[in-house]
């Protein structure tokens, strides 16, 4: 298959989940064997690198680059609309050291390639095909098995110690469903993780409409009107467990951790022909499976 760019460029703006500032980011056509690259607009010389595991500095909230002063956060979802929607070659320009949280989803990504359009190129695609197993296993039980298939599948399963959230699986098997199944599930969290980062004054740029927040573990009221509060949200009732924005699909948790794995693995800096199959996937895990998979793929090529 041939290598697709943009067709035009178009731009997104909104908050950045950890700084709360504004942020823009342009997404611009790109010529072939560019890959995926980012640039820092606000910094001296636009130091600009190709989005791939390599640069992989941290994980915790979300998958950050850094190389040197160029440090991109957040980097996760628009990268997994990029791949999903068959973009080899794409340059982002930000002004910032996030890409916009949006509404937590890829969905205004897919949208707005599906606007601009996209443009077939004169060369091939770097296309990596699984030609036996492989697995990787890790001592907190995350799991991903990638094994031989004609073209690009993906199946997750999640697994909480939680009440609301216990086990959910999803499974994308043909990117042509990526927008319509995937690209609109929601990043989530736990209020219990939210209440001691707020209190941190991290997630700045955090609401419950760029997240899932899911309430399993009593607090007071006085805790979770602080939490709603520093949030700009409407207080609710702290005696109700649940989740404290409406579902968008009954496995919305799972779908997004799917959309994060495309992401993620497409840090490998080329498609993956083969099938993914990932339980209690994070990306922690994931970049290090890339990273792994790109070691023994960039070998065997």
């Amino acid at each position: 298959m041939k290598q697709h760019t943009l067709k035009q460029s178009f731009s997104l703006a909104g908050k950045g989940l950890h700084t709360g500032l504004e942020t823009h980011a342009t997404f611009l056509p790109a010529d072939i064997n560019t890959g995926i690259r980012i640039c820092r607009i606000d910094l001296d010389g636009h130091p600009t690198y190709e989005a791939v595991a390599d640069y992989v500095s941290a994980t915790e909230r979300g998958t950050v680059l850094e190389k040197g002063e160029w440090k991109v956060s957040t980097v996760e979802h628009a990268l997994s609309a990029l791949y999903a929607m068959n973009i080899d070659n794409c340059l982002i320009e930000v002004d910032g050291s996030e890409i916009p949280i949006l509404d937590g989803s890829a969905r205004m990504y897919v949208e707005a390639i599906e606007q601009v359009g996209t443009i077939e190129q004169n060369a091939e695609q770097k296309v990596y095909v699984i030609k036996e197993p492989i697995e990787y296993k890790s001592e907190n039980g995350n799991s991903m098995l990638i094994t031989p298939c004609d073209h690009y599948e993906v199946e997750v399963v999640v697994k909480y110690p939680s009440d609301i959230l216990k086990e959910q699986r999803s499974r994308l098997d043909n990117l042509t469903d990526y927008g319509q199944e995937i690209a609109g599930a929601r990043t989530f969290c736990f209020v219990r993780e939210v209440e001691p980062l707020l209190r941190m004054g991290l997630i700045k740029g955090g609401d419950l409409k760029n997240a899932l927040v899911i309430y399993d573990t009593l607090m007071s009221q006085d805790a979770m009107d602080f939490m709603t509060d520093k949030l700009g949200q409407e207080h609710v009732d702290a005696s109700k467990l649940g989740y404290l924005s409406e579902l968008k699909y009954e496995n919305e948790p799972a779908r997004h951790k799917l959309l994060d794995v495309i992401g993620d693995m497409s840090l490998l800096g080329g498609h993956i022909q083969g099938r993914i199959s990932a339980v209690k996937p994070g990306h922690t895990f994931n970049t290090q499976c890339c990273k792994q998979l790109k070691n023994i793929l960039c070998n065997n090529h």
